[in-house]
């Protein structure tokens, strides 16, 4: 039994000893399905209760407000569905994904996942691995927990903004609901609720520290079942582990976690990529690699760079012309003589590195310091249509920039039109990680859609 394995098995002994604790009122104890209401195909076996697709089940035993609900799971092949709270078995109140299908064409949508307003695109368990569910509610505030860890933390604001078809996922009151929708099963066992004494929460409080839905962009991706997924962000300046969970969950923004690993960088061989990933495998993000300088190829093995979910790097650094190592961030390491030729010297680069052997070209289309004020004038039609045609027939994804504000409009319409995708990226080196705002400024300029952002290739 490897370290994983042993603690799942721990979990499993924990949420056993949990939900048949005196304190709860159990709804499932693997004998009957007494007190639920069920259609489709259900069955019962082994004390396991299993739903088949379209299958549904709602708790008849009454309306509950605040409460704990805690719950051992599992879905097989192709099994998906959602678990309801505060809801009569219809689109009321709040729903749960259950979802552990990597390759779900919806990857946004993951087990956990407090649908339409906090999507989550990690998978945490596997499909046919049992797992353990917690789905609190106290007050205006909503917790997820897999596996006994956080990874919904969401507060309902006095004014939640909504639209069609979620205007009514509102904390409100009501019952428990299991709804099995994909082709495979989902089954269940030990199935418990705690009540909460609502007296003792400080609802105030909470509303003191909601996010104005109003004049929030993240809730308007989610409703519109977008992923809200941030696909460049380092743990630097200070920016933890534990801090980047925490203020993901806040806001809404699904992380993807990368190190820098190159010559000069934090990570420069196979063993240390090896013991970056055993540390943060098991952690609430996408995990991604920063492939840096042209050297990286050499550097880091194939076997260990696909343990990655993807890999992205970028033009910045390059040898000129007469044979100086450039890094086009470092103004004393950039030697312009003849700024047009510098910029076609550029355009060659970024389309050599095209063809190396990455997901997604990021800090794209960077000028250094004394053209970057210039943007547009330098990047012409001509060479735009160069890029692009490099750039599609790599099948890389482009990447939004947050940190450089890159690249320009024109850029990225013509990536569209070429079928190029897409990620959203803050390249952040401080802990404060950006909210996307230009990102979802050229998602709205250009009508990116969700079929335009490219999907991980994630691992668990």
């Amino acid at each position: 039994m490897n370290r994983f394995s042993t603690f799942l098995f721990i979990i499993c002994i924990a949420v056993l000893c949990s939900c048949q604790s005196s304190g709860n009122k159990v709804l499932f104890d693997g004998t009957n399905t007494k007190g639920w209401e069920t259609s489709g195909d259900i069955s019962l076996k082994d004390n396991v209760l299993s739903l088949s697709k379209n299958a549904r089940a709602l708790w008849k035993g009454g309306n509950y407000k605040d409460f704990n609900l805690c719950m051992e799971l599992r879905t097989t092949t192709g099994g998906k569905g959602s678990i309801g709270i505060h809801t009569d078995c219809s689109n009321k109140g709040y729903h749960i994904a259950i979802n552990n299908d990597i390759m779900d064409a919806t990857w946004w949508r993951m087990t956990g996942s407090l649908l339409s307003v906090r999507n989550l695109t990690k998978s945490f368990v596997k499909e046919n691995e049992w797992f353990r569910m917690d789905i609190g509610v106290a007050g205006q505030q909503i917790t997820v927990k897999i596996n006994g860890e956080p990874v919904v933390e969401y507060i309902e604001p006095a004014e939640p903004f909504r639209i069609n078809p979620n205007e009514r996922a509102l904390i409100s009151e009501g019952t428990f609901s299991i709804i099995s929708s994909g082709t495979g099963d989902l089954e269940f066992r030990n199935i418990a609720v705690e009540v909460l004494d609502s007296e003792a929460i400080n609802i105030p409080a909470q509303l003191a520290v909601a996010r104005n839905e109003q004049s929030d962009e993240i809730i308007r991706l989610h409703q519109e079942d977008f992923p809200v997924l941030d696909y460049h962000v380092h743990l630097k300046g200070g920016l933890t582990k534990e801090t980047a969970a925490r203020q993901s969950r806040k806001l809404g923004i699904n992380y993807a976690i990368a190190p820098n690993c190159g010559i000069g960088f934090p990570i420069t061989n196979d063993e240390q990529i090896y013991e970056f990933l055993n540390t943060m495998r098991y952690e609430p993000f996408i995990l991604a690699m920063q492939a840096e300088g042209r050297e990286w190829i050499t550097t880091f093995s194939q076997e260990a760079r696909n343990q990655f979910d993807f890999v992205f790097t970028d033009a910045l650094t390059f040898t000129d012309k007469k044979g100086r190592r450039t890094r086009l961030w470092i103004p004393e390491e950039t030697w312009i003589e003849n700024e047009q030729d510098y910029m076609d010297l550029i355009v060659d680069k970024i389309c050599n590195v095209l063809q190396e052997p990455v997901d997604i070209y990021v800090n794209p289309c960077f000028l250094p310091e004394p053209m970057v004020q210039r943007y547009d004038e330098f990047w012409t039609e001509e060479r735009m249509d160069k890029f692009i045609d490099a750039l599609a027939k790599s099948g890389k994804a482009l990447e939004i920039n947050e940190l450089y504000q890159i690249p320009n409009k024109a850029i990225i319409m013509k990536a569209k039109e070429a079928g190029v995708k897409f990620t959203f990226g803050s390249n952040n080196v401080t802990p404060e990680v950006s909210r996307l705002e230009y990102s979802i400024k050229m998602k709205k300029e250009c009508g990116l859609t969700w079929q335009d952002m490219y999907k991980p290739k994630v691992k668990i």
